[in-house]
This record gives structure tokens, C-alpha cells and sequence, in this order.
């Protein structure tokens, strides 16, 4: 079985503080710089899983580098460099409280709330007898809450402006900015076969700048169909085959798991492990159009502390 990065614990030049979060650790230099290490954690339904998935973290890194290079024409965003495949370095700003999720789709939780008798979602009001998998007339947005533990939870663009969480013209302005990206994405999609669902996008802000922050179009922050077969998929009521995350979501909700109290997350087996590792290389090479180079290391940790401390050196 391949390695796994799990956890990373550095001590850099210039350092104030580190953040470990559900997938990635967080690194701040000089509350100038932030140091993005994409680990092999995998979470779901915001718990993180007990085993890491090798080389999860270098394609979700790989992939977020490449969309934030082919979108900032759009919006501007933080990154400045990929000293290593598992990091990105960028320029720290202040993040929003909200995630901006859009939907081309009705699939995931959208749906599971539409089947349930739900018709707004987000304070989005959804049509009455659409069909799982369906493609919404225009692509909606559902804000949520981001959560420093515990679950996300959606809220409406009215409130978060009531609320003061963010102001009116900012938030006007990510808006503008997610559905330009989600134009942007879904066409680079196209070109390779596939389509992108839905998909979330973070912002920030630094002197007095929106930026766009974090990843984007990841199978951690995505969902892809693939577009040979929808239509007959979709005419038969038959499940669409996807390249995201929504995989090891479906597994745990047939082994028993949704987060919940009470549950146990099921047992993540060699076989499995390696299974889930090959579904995010698959989604790479279709998403980027090229064979996925793996990064092989006897001590990932070592690696990528010399490639950061190389990196923040030269940059004195």
C-alpha cells in the first residue's frame, strides 16, 4: 500500500500559526503568506475518515493549480506557487464566512431535500416535477455558513446581508465572480467529456480586494458527470456516472454512515483504500487531459518541508 499524508507539523521561518483542517494544513507566515498543504485526509459529511488516500492530495492540488491559472482573468485569486505537488503558497486574505455552492444540477443533498417535499432551497425556489439529476434551467446558487467545526449550514443571500456577514456589494460581487467561474469551468469540462455539477468556491479579501481563495473544481469541491450516456442515464432513472467525492458519500450511506451520533464509520480496507485512490487519479487525468505523474517519496514530510523552506528562502 502506498504512503499517506495525514498530518504535517513544520516550524518555518517567520511562522505565527498553523490551522489543520478537515483536508488541508494551513500555514501562516508573517500573517503575509499562507502555506496550503493538501493532505491525503478525506472527509465526508464533516468528519474526517480514519485513513488517508495516497496521492489524493497531490491531484486535488495539482487540479486547484491548474484552474485558478486558467481563471484569473476572471477574478483574482491567492495563489503564487507550487513549491511542492502537495503545496500551494499564497498570498493570505481575510476569508468571508460563506461558501458560494452552485448547482447546474439537481443531484447530492439538493436533491435529497427536493424528495423529501423541499421546493426552496437557500431561498432559491426550485420548480415543481423535476427528476434527480436534472439540469436546472440556469444554474442556481446556495450559500452556506462556513463552519470552523461541525456542519455548514445553508443560509440565503438576504440573510447573510441582514446579518451583516458579508456586505451587499461584496457579496453582489462573488456572485458575479462564481457564476462567470462556474461558465469558465464548465466549458473546460466540456472539452474533456465531462460535465461539472456543482461546485463551491471560497473568497477573501485583502486590501480592500475580493480574491478568490482555497481550490477549485477539485472532486473534493466538485461533482462530475460524465457526458456520454447522461441523457440515456437520465431518461432511464438510472444513477449518472460521476467523478467527485459523492462516491465515498453513496459507500458510507450503504454501510450505515451519515455523521450522525451513534454511527461508526465503516471499515476502510486495503482494497478500499486503494480503490478510492485510483477514482481520484481517473478524475485528474480526465479533468486535465494528461497522465497523473505520481510524486513517489519514502518521507513525503521531509520532501515538502525542503521544497517550502527552499521556496521561502529565495523569496527574501
Amino acid at each position: 500500500m502506498e504512503k499517506a499524508l495525514v498530518r504535517t507539523d513544520f516550524e518555518f521561518e517567520g511562522q505565527k500559526s498553523v490551522y489543520h483542517g478537515k483536508v488541508r494544513d494551513v500555514y501562516n507566515i508573517n500573517d503575509e503568506l499562507l502555506i496550503m498543504v493538501a493532505t491525503d485526509r478525506i472527509s465526508a459529511f464533516d468528519v474526517i475518515l480514519p485513513k488517508g488516500i495516497p496521492f489524493k492530495g497531490e491531484v486535488l492540488n495539482k487540479i486547484a493549480a491548474k484552474f485558478l491559472d486558467a481563471t484569473s482573468d476572471i477574478v483574482p485569486n491567492w495563489k503564487l506557487a507550487t513549491p511542492d505537488p502537495m503545496v500551494t503558497v499564497g498570498l493570505q486574505c481575510e476569508g468571508f464566512r460563506v461558501e458560494m455552492i452552485i448547482r447546474g444540477y439537481l443531484t447530492g443533498s439538493a436533491w435529497r431535500e427536493y424528495a423529501a417535499g423541499c421546493r426552496e432551497i437557500c431561498g432559491v425556489k426550485l420548480p415543481e416535477g423535476m427528476r434527480e439529476n436534472e439540469k436546472f434551467p440556469t444554474p442556481i446558487i446556495t450559500p452556506t455558513t462556513k463552519a470552523d467545526e461541525g456542519h455548514d449550514e445553508n443560509i440565503s443571500k438576504e440573510e447573510i446581508i441582514a446579518q451583516g456577514i458579508v456586505s451587499k456589494e461584496d457579496y453582489e460581487l462573488m456572485e458575479k465572480y462564481t457564476y462567470a467561474l462556474f461558465e469558465r469551468g464548465t466549458q473546460m469540462a466540456q472539452e474533456k467529456g465531462l460535465i461539472l455539477v456543482d461546485t463551491k468556491y471560497e473568497f477573501g479579501k485583502r486590501d480592500g480586494k475580493v480574491y478568490l481563495i482555497d481550490e477549485i473544481h477539485t472532486p473534493d469541491s466538485s461533482r462530475y458527470f460524465y457526458a456520454e450516456g447522461y441523457e440515456e442515464r437520465f431518461e432511464k432513472g438510472e444513477p449518472q456516472k460521476q467523478l467527485s467525492k459523492e462516491f465515498v458519500r453513496q459507500w458510507l450511506i450503504e454501510n450505515g454512515f451519515m455523521g450522525k451520533e451513534g454511527q461508526t464509520v465503516p471499515e476502510m480496507t486495503e482494497e478500499y483504500v486503494n480503490s478510492v485512490s485510483d477514482r481520484y487519479i481517473e478524475l485528474y487525468e480526465h479533468i486535465v487531459g494528461e497522465k497523473f505523474s505520481r510524486s513517489e517519496c519514502d518521507d513525503i514530510n521531509a520532501r515538502i518541508e525542503k521544497n517550502i523552506s527552499e521556496y521561502l528562502k529565495e523569496r527574501k
